[in-house]
């Protein structure tokens, strides 16, 4: 930096105005004074340097003074101050010449005092403020991780703060790695050679910016501030509406800020009028950053001291906090249960600040307002299939919406839900079971037995009966929520279409294909009317009635859609989804009963590997994925590379799903037809009579799956 100013003063310009700018405590004059001492020992400025602090000083006065004290000029008696300093400009001796004016608000308040227009003169401002483009102006940032390690064991001690070097850090970002933060709590704990980096960090943590390793700058410092008085020379300068942006920016999490946020919040207010208190009051003087198009960003500290202001202010500081719950509990609320990338991309930034609503504006939340950001995160990252990111937030939802409304509340009963369903798409069943009775007898307690919370309730229980090969006791929720749906509803509705949908998967499961077909079309017609023809709910049932034309023989029929629901679904969610997997999967058994191996088998490999990175390697599409590329394997004669793999599935099923269930069945039935194929005939029937044994209880001896396992075991020697 110092040679970037070096080269910036060089500029032959009548009068080099050279400017470094950023924001209180980045070390804009320590730069300064390390430039004017490193050329002075260079003797790159023979015609003298004169340094002029321009807050609260007399700068003709100091001209003069400087003048008559290094200079030893003598002044006529009848000149007046402006015209001294006119006639010093004249007199200075030969050679280049450095004026340095420190900490300049406007650049009116330096002009009448600039030197005459000759290129010898270079003049260098420290300021806080943006001034504008007639100056060159070099922007300050923070320190570098490197830089502000190396400048904490320059001032403590590098045995020391290399022995605590994860509480160094931590110290780094506690201050934002400002110059002036680091520099005063380095030069604190030199003073205290017994204290450990943590208990400086704890005593930040109770004290925040009112800590005296902030507050007093040590002998020896450039700065003549503490980091909270630094940053009140700027904040006297900000007008009321000026100062009212501030304390509501404060609020927002130390990551980039889109200024829609601002403008959602803010609605009442004209939005050129706060762009312009934005820019003027807060960008040019270097309290804000813009560091894209419409996206703007707080340094730490500074959002530290305006939420000092905003806490203040007591009554201002109510309504400012009424406005950002308001604003971003209708963001979370805008959150889709299923985001395509799109709404990802555009949602993504909003995530940071609708965290930081839950940890630090919680109680500024109304009864009403409480459930909805734990709501938007949790579908943010659900919808993503990233459901270990969104498991403590559903529980944080629960937890909260427990101690402020009791145990009883329809939005108690929403976030026993929300959990029992995050659990149900990991494949903790047992877990999610107990969250969904609860909640459906709360939602039937509290809003009676007809009302669209029960219906959901209903349909989320019985898709978990389902999961677990509980057929029967999922029908008649099925279809109690499907009626319940549509005489509330109307018979078009999305909601509707998506029970129809579920129910035609249990008939599906059940082999009922014929009574399955007709509700598959209608779910998806109807969705395509509501939602459009690209539409992630569109692609899951463009993918189930791929998946029954299949499971009847019909491949022709089956692969456009199959194909169809995939590229809709890399389109919409990305290459990484587990809706994406799903049908990446799909595609290759539908190969696999082609014949088409080869093209099978990377589609089953990438399908594998997708489901264990984003599900882990304990869930039941993990094991069904090993099944079914085992089962490839077997097919093409591949018996030592098939056998561990349907020995995992089957593992995992039994330990997932229990050993009752339609997959452990189609585990077992596919690993006694390997031993068939092995000549491992007592294996094979042993496994077969499990199977058929599990498949007569849970789907009922005329199941087209019954029967297929009866003829595998007849067909054994």
């Amino acid at each position: 930096m110092l040679q970037d100013l070096h080269q910036l003063l060089q500029k032959n310009n009548p009068v080099a105005l050279t400017a470094l700018a950023g924001m209180g405590g980045i070390g804009k004059t320590e730069l300064a004074l390390q430039y004017a001492i490193s050329q002075l020992d260079q003797g790159q400025y023979p015609g003298g340097l004169c340094w002029l602090r321009v807050k609260g000083q007399e700068l003709a006065a100091q001209i003069i003074e400087f003048a008559q004290t290094k200079l030893v000029l003598t002044l006529p008696d009848r000149l007046d101050e402006d015209q001294q300093v006119s006639y010093i400009w004249g007199q200075w001796p030969i050679g280049k010449v450095l004026i340095i004016f420190d900490d300049v608000m406007d650049l009116k308040t330096v002009q009448p005092y600039l030197p005459p227009s000759d290129p010898r003169y270079k003049v260098l401002i420290t300021t806080r403020q943006d001034l504008g483009l007639s100056v060159h102006s070099l922007s300050i940032k923070e320190l570098s991780d490197t830089s502000a390690l190396s400048l904490l064991r320059t001032l403590v001690g590098a045995d020391r703060i290399d022995a605590q070097l994860d509480d160094a850090q931590a110290l780094c970002e506690w201050v934002g790695k400002l110059p002036l933060g680091l520099e005063l709590v380095g030069r604190y704990l030199a003073r205290k050679p017994d204290w450990s980096l943590q208990k400086l960090i704890k005593r930040l943590d109770s004290k925040r910016l009112e800590a005296k390793a902030l507050t007093t700058p040590a002998s020896g410092m450039t700065a003549q501030f503490g980091v909270a008085a630094a940053l009140e020379l700027s904040w006297v300068e900000l007008n009321e509406a000026e100062q009212e942006l501030a304390c509501f920016l404060g609020m927002f999490a130390v990551a980039p800020i889109p200024w829609t946020l601002v403008e959602g919040c803010l609605s009442e207010q004209d939005k050129d009028d706060l762009e312009d208190i934005r820019d003027e009051g807060l960008k040019d003087r270097n309290l804000l950053k813009r560091i894209e198009q419409s996206t703007y960003q707080l340094h730490q500290i500074v959002q530290e001291f305006f939420r000092i202001k905003l806490n203040e202010d007591s009554e201002q500081g109510k309504s400012l906090k009424a406005d950002y719950c308001r604003g971003m509990v209708a963001v979370a609320q805008g959150i889709d249960d299923s985001p395509t990338l799109d709404v990802i991309a555009q949602m993504s930034a909003s995530i940071p600040h609708l965290e930081e609503l839950i940890n630090q504006w919680i109680d500024h939340l109304g009864d009403d307002q409480l459930i909805w950001p734990y709501v938007g995160i949790g579908r943010f990252y659900e919808g993503q299939g990233n459901y270990a990111l969104a498991l403590p937030w559903r529980q944080k939802c629960l937890e909260q919406t427990q101690q402020r409304l009791g145990t009883e509340h329809p939005d108690v009963a929403l976030s026993l839900n929300n959990l029992a369903l995050l659990y149900d798409n990991q494949g903790r069943y047992e877990e999610a079971e107990p969250l969904y009775t609860q909640a459906l007898q709360m939602t039937q307690k509290l809003l009676g037995n007809e009302h669209l919370s029960v219906a959901l309730s209903l349909n989320n229980l019985a898709g978990l009966y389902e999961n677990q090969g509980r057929y029967e006791e999922a029908e008649p929720l099925y279809t109690q929520a499907l009626q319940m749906k549509k005489k509330l509803l109307g018979n078009e509705h999305l909601s509707v279409a998506l029970s129809l949908n579920n129910l035609a998967g249990l008939y599906e499961n059940q082999g009922r294909y014929e009574e399955a077909e007709p509700l598959y079309t209608q779910a998806l017609q109807m969705k395509k009317k509501l939602l459009g023809n690209e539409h992630p709910s569109v692609a899951t049932s463009l993918n189930n009635l791929a998946a029954l034309y299949k499971n009847q023989g019909r491949y022709e029929e089956a692969e456009p859609l199959y194909k169809q629901a995939l590229q809709m679904r890399q389109k919409l969610l990305g290459n990484e989804h587990p809706d994406v997997a799903g049908s990446l999967n799909n595609l290759a058994a539908l190969y696999d009963n082609q014949g088409r191996y080869e093209e099978a088998e990377p589609l089953y490999t990438q399908a594998l590997q997708m489901t264990q990175k984003l599900l882990g390697n304990e869930h039941p599409y993990v094991a069904l994925s090993l099944n079914n590329l085992a089962a490839l394997y077997k097919n093409q004669g591949r018996y030592e590379e098939a056998e561990p793999l349907y020995t995992q599935a089957l593992q995992m099923t039994q330990k997932l799903l229990g050993n009752e269930h339609p997959y452990v069945a189609l585990s077992l039935n596919n690993l006694a037809l390997l031993y068939k194929n092995q000549g491992r005939y007592e294996e094979a029937k042993s496994y077969l009579k499990q199977a058929l044994k599990i498949v007569e209880v849970v789907l009922g001896p005329e199941h087209p799956s019954t029967r297929t396992m009866q003829n595998n075991l007849e067909s054994i020697p």
